[in-house]
């Protein structure tokens, strides 16, 4: 029976036929490795996912973490999965043996933890969090911080959270007020101030929580540059409660089983990670990751959702072909419906290109180079946000495809969109996104790393016959509108419609990978193999051309939102 969490056998083909991953087994840090591992870890996690995360999707969304003012209360189904989880290996199984790690490649430990993010993305965030809270550690931290914190981490006994927003400063870390003063008695400083928005903040998950938390040393200069990041842990390695308190919890449209909390922090005992003034700098580590992450849950999301839609377009029957005769004959499942095809179609080639989109990314990380950095650096803005936006856009295909009961509880559909909607805010919005891909990744050194990527496309398209010319016209067209939009150098202008950049710049990104997957099937022949052609095919003939008028407003100049008074919007 084929599963609705997920799809095998769009991942095989994506692992083993696309990127061949098995190549990567050649390469030292992966020798220990093998197809049969990839595809034990694959077994296990979709095993793992469908038996102990996802039957308590729904739970977890309709009971809701609480607070009584002492303690957080979680349904018992997430402690279970998560302790399972541990067990498993996978949260440690990129990172390096000697640290108990797997030394997994990225690409596929992504393709594993998709099915936890598919089945229950609410209680795979802590996991999520505590993973790349450990990477980060693992990356700045001293030997004896790593002992302390991160072992206990990947043997399921702490979990991890970020804490950089504040009530006054959401995504302007800049404005960041929260203080840590330097005990020089013992070496450790005091962290006073408050953070917001803190996933996994506070519960009883774990024996400790690990927050790592951007303050500002007394004397720093303002802005970005004077922050420092501080290991503070919930507690004290004495079991004593350090001074962080859970100051209340917020209510979600979605994602409602992963606590959000506010936490006050009241002279609690913190440890500096790395050097002063570099934090930002570290926990980009996390938050780049935690971007990869966004990018990977809003497919998983979008994927589910399609994946149901699917089903119960197969097995609904109403209403008949619009040249049928007879009022009385049997009505037809809606699948024949040519506008359920359409969002069906559509749907497929959002959830599967994104899905190629998040695994290429991971790739880049395994096969490292300076060439790979620079182009995952330019991806990962629409690694983040574009299946925030389209995959999410198949979930509201979904709750079509259902009609009214889409809309109602009695299907999950309307939970997994409600779910997906969190991935445009978190860990920098659609937004913030399009400012740093136009901002700083296609004017990074040169411009190198746009030309990089554009010529890749051009590789694949150039192969590609008749449906690699738009691809290829699309191309030059993006270059173009670059230069001219910075060609004065002005930011305010080149910036004021950095949104629509990125949607262009995603949709060809998607059309090249999907490009790369039409010609990955070539000669092959069934069901599936058609599936990817003919979705290959519709994207670049149905859903490339929308980047025209998104060029055609760049080109423009426009800055009609640069023009506008707030008075005018009434």
């Amino acid at each position: 029976m084929n599963s609705k969490v997920l799809s095998r056998r769009d991942l095989d083909f994506l692992l083993y036929e696309w990127l061949d991953v098995e190549t990567l087994t050649s390469r030292e840090r992966f020798a220990d490795h093998s197809r049969e591992t990839f595809d034990a870890f694959l077994d296990v996690s979709q095993q793992i996912a469908e038996r102990d995360f996802a039957p308590h999707n729904r739970k977890n969304d309709l009971n809701e973490p609480t607070f009584d003012g002492t303690r957080v209360e979680i349904i018992p189904e997430v402690s279970h999965a998560l302790r399972v989880f541990a067990e498993s290996g996978l949260l440690g199984a990129t990172m390096d043996a000697e640290h108990g790690g797997l030394q997994l490649p990225h690409v596929v430990q992504r393709a594993c933890f998709l099915w936890f993010q598919a089945a229950n993305t609410a209680t795979s965030a802590y996991a999520m969090l505590t993973g790349g809270n450990a990477h980060l550690l693992l990356a700045h931290g001293t030997e004896d911080q790593i002992r302390r914190y991160v072992h206990p981490m990947l043997e399921g006994r702490f979990t991890g959270t970020m804490c950089l927003s504040e009530p006054q400063a959401g995504s302007s870390l800049s404005d960041v007020t929260t203080k840590a003063v330097l005990d020089q008695e013992t070496g450790k400083y005091r962290v006073s101030g408050g953070k917001m928005w803190i996933s996994g903040g506070d519960h009883e998950l774990s024996e400790n929580i690990i927050h790592l938390v951007l303050a500002r040393v007394a004397g720093a200069p303002a802005g970005v540059k004077g922050l420092s990041l501080f290991i503070v842990p919930k507690k004290l390695e004495s079991g004593e409660r350090n001074g962080v308190t859970l100051a209340g919890l917020n209510h979600k449209m979605g994602y409602r089983g992963t606590t959000n909390a506010v936490l006050a922090f009241d002279d609690a005992e913190g440890e500096l990670v790395g050097d002063e003034g570099r934090g930002l700098q570290y926990m980009f580590h996390m938050m780049n990751e935690a971007r990869i992450g966004v990018g990977s849950g809003a497919v998983a999301l979008g994927y589910t959702g399609y994946l149901h839609a699917l089903d119960y377009a197969r097995e609904r029957a109403q209403g008949r072909p619009v040249d049928a005769k007879d009022p009385t004959a049997p009505p037809v499942p809606i699948i024949n419906h040519p506008d359920v095809r359409r969002m069906l179609l559509a749907s497929k080639t959002y959830v599967e290109g994104g899905l190629a989109l998040v695994l290429f990314a991971a790739k880049l990380l395994d096969e490292k180079s300076e060439e790979n950095d620079l182009l995952l650096d330019v991806l990962t803005p629409i690694v983040k946000a574009w299946p925030s936006q389209w995959c999410r856009l198949a979930d509201d295909h979904a709750i079509q495809v259902h009609g009214g009961y889409g809309y109602t509880r009695e299907y999950p559909v309307e939970q997994f969109y409600r779910d997906n909607r969190l991935n445009s805010i978190h860990e920098g919005t659609d937004g913030i996104q399009a400012l740093d891909l136009l901002g700083r990744k296609v004017t990074m050194k040169g411009g190198a790393g746009l030309k990089l990527l554009l010529h890749r496309i051009r590789a694949t398209a150039a192969s590609a016959g008749e449906l690699g010319v738009p691809v290829l016209a699309a191309c030059d067209r993006l270059a173009a509108t670059t230069a001219k939009l910075w060609a004065a150098g002005d930011p305010a202008k080149a910036l004021v419609n950095a949104t629509a950049y990125l949607d262009a710049t995603g949709h060809l990104v998607v059309a090249w990978l999907w490009l790369s997957q039409a010609l990955a099937v070539r000669g092959k022949e069934g069901a599936f193999y058609e599936g990817k052609r003919l979705a290959a095919r519709y994207f670049i003939t149905h859903e490339l051309p929308r980047i025209g008028p998104m060029l055609d407003l760049l080109d423009s100049g426009d800055t009609l939102l640069l023009d506008l008074e707030d008075a005018w919007l009434g």
